[in-house]
């Protein structure tokens, strides 16, 4: 089952699995990671520029998002045919940059670089001349399918998708480097990749759950759940702290209770059977600044 399409719980049941004695065995970890998220209101021009307005979502490094290739991926309401769909949407080519000032006009930026959120770590999108001469964007005047975002970013997404301009209602997209994951090192024993924390653990979970549909020594039912939100404290109906597993759980073991005992009690009894590994990515040491690590562990 998922809830938002950002959080799953999947289970198998062992057909070996006895309800009150035997339990659970589960893996939960989170899928989401600290991200830069496009506001609800992303549409700004400045100096020239047609930038897009962004925020920050759970705790990043955000100094190394810049100067690096940018583009947006995540879901997109569209309208079709009377109703609303959520579709996906992942743009393949860099998009959008979030350029450092120039040395030059920066001397003290090897002693430290800062800079302030909400105005220097805005990606640019385009130049409001080149919009103003495409044909596909409003920024000339004409009329706007969305005026909360840069029609420009808009037809670009539509033609992602596939649809029409007009039929985008709503998205909720995150920007994301286009750069892909790799395996590297000399002796290939890295992964060289972002939002690791949690992806990774969301990966593995689901991976051992398939391969543990083939596996009949545990007579416990397995489960994978995976959460969102972690990032920003697990509050919400999709995240570890709702009541989602809880639910879950219950009505898995109501379904296999035919004798219509006391499902709740049951229930407690299948908890106190079972055992939940929380997955997260741990801090390994890191070579180049052992101290920290050593302090942090």
């Amino acid at each position: 089952m998922t809830r938002n399409q950002s959080a799953l719980i999947a289970w198998q049941v062992p057909s070996q699995f006895e309800l009150g004695r035997h339990g659970i065995t589960a893996v939960a970890a989170h899928t989401d990671s600290p991200v830069l998220r496009l506001k609800p209101k992303s549409v700004q021009q400045g100096s020239g520029y047609l930038t897009v307005g962004v925020q920050t979502y759970g705790g990043g490094l955000w100094h190394t998002w810049f100067d690096r290739d940018l583009t947006v991926a995540g879901r997109v309401i569209v309208e079709h045919e009377g109703t609303h769909r959520a579709q996906l949407v992942h743009i393949p080519r860099a998009l959008m940059r979030i350029p450092t000032l120039a040395i030059h006009l920066d001397r003290g930026v090897s002693e430290g670089f800062k800079f302030n959120n909400e105005d220097q770590l805005v990606p640019v999108l385009a130049t409001a001349v080149r919009a103003a001469l495409d044909q596909r964007t409003d920024e000339k005047g004409g009329p706007n399918t969305d005026s909360r975002h840069h029609s420009l970013l808009i037809h670009v997404l539509a033609e992602q998708l596939g649809c029409q301009p007009e039929q985008i209602r709503e998205f909720e997209l995150c920007v994301c480097d286009t750069q892909p994951a790799v395996v590297g090192g000399a002796l290939n024993e890295f992964i060289f990749s972002a939002q690791l924390d949690n992806l990774m653990c969301s990966y593995l979970a689901v991976q051992a759950l398939i391969r543990a549909e083939s596996s009949e020594s545990d007579p416990n039912i397995k489960l994978a759940a995976l959460f969102d939100n972690e990032e920003c404290g697990s509050e919400s109906a999709q995240g570890a702290n709702s009541n989602m597993l809880q639910q879950v759980i219950e009505r898995i073991v109501a379904s296999l209770n035919e004798q219509r005992n006391n499902s709740t009690e049951l229930t407690h009894i299948t908890l106190r059977k079972s055992f939940l590994v929380s997955a997260d990515m741990a801090h390994a040491i890191h070579p180049n600044v052992s101290d920290s690590s050593c302090r942090a562990h």
